[in-house]
């Protein structure tokens, strides 16, 4: 039995199907790190708003 025309017939969808995962992993990668940059960046802008409210509310 000769399962080389098999495995060349299924090659292509198997090559397709690698690069889409990786793709989607690279998404879904930089979203979580999008994510996580925007919660830092609302994160100090909270603490600065709340210093900058601290120290007008105690004058």
């Amino acid at each position: 039995m000769n399962i080389g025309p098999a495995l060349a017939a299924l090659l292509p969808s198997v090559g397709v199907g690698l690069i889409f995962w990786l793709v989607i992993r690279s998404l879904m990668n930089a979203d979580r790190t999008e994510r996580a940059a925007l919660a830092r960046m609302d994160a100090a802008e909270a603490a600065e708003s709340e210093r900058t409210n601290g120290t007008e509310n105690a004058s």
